[in-house]
């Protein structure tokens, strides 16, 4: 049985870098209409209170945290960039981690790109924030904050089930002390004599 095919590094580097694009390019269109059609801070009821659109702007990280430190999210998210890349393009043979890792990519590109470019300046932007679901969180998020989110579970997931970066699977402790097991039970010599059988 053959196993999971392996992508050639060029490959893996070049899904990551378009899944990334794509992304980045949506949250960036996703930010600019709501610039252009939202009030400031004012709440938009889109459907009741499940989805509400409230145009803000966030210094710091989830939940408004360390909003005088702007620039230490900025090397955060650079450091992360810089990693996602490095792995892709070093690494990465896996056609599943190559699309997790070029959407996670593309989610941190979008929020680094509100601190390198928007006010109030270079390294210390404001992202953008519109999206507002309170019955799932009371913090109010972006396109680029559902890709970081749901592709680091997706992370954890494949880390759990023993998926390395090239593709192949960690072999379980337990399963190869089962085949040990096994192995010793069919090579142990028969107690039994051999007149025993006999009549």
């Amino acid at each position: 049985m053959t196993g999971p095919t392996r992508l050639r590094a060029a490959a893996a580097g070049t899904i990551i870098a378009i899944l990334a694009l794509l992304v980045l390019a949506a949250d960036q269109f996703a930010k600019h209409l709501a610039i252009e059609n939202l009030p400031y801070q004012e709440a938009v009821h889109v459907i009741g209170d499940f989805l509400i659109f409230y145009l803000t702007r966030n210094p710091g990280a989830a939940f408004s945290l360390g909003t005088g430190v702007t620039w230490i999210f900025t090397i955060i998210l650079a450091a992360v960039a810089i990693f996602i890349i490095y792995l892709g393009f070093t690494r990465v043979r896996s056609r599943r981690w190559a699309v997790v890792l070029g959407l996670l990519l593309g989610g941190v590109l979008g929020n680094l790109t509100d601190r390198l470019v928007r006010a109030p300046g270079f390294g210390s932007g404001h992202v953008v924030d519109f999206i507002n679901t309170p019955w799932m969180m009371p913090a109010i998020y972006n396109v680029a904050d559902m890709f970081i989110v749901t592709m680091m579970i997706l992370v954890a997931v494949l880390i759990v089930a023993g998926v390395r970066l090239d593709g192949t699977r960690e072999r379980r402790a337990n399963a190869s002390d089962d085949d040990a097991t096994t192995d010793t039970a069919s090579n142990a010599p028969s107690d039994a004599a051999p007149g025993d059988a006999k009549a």
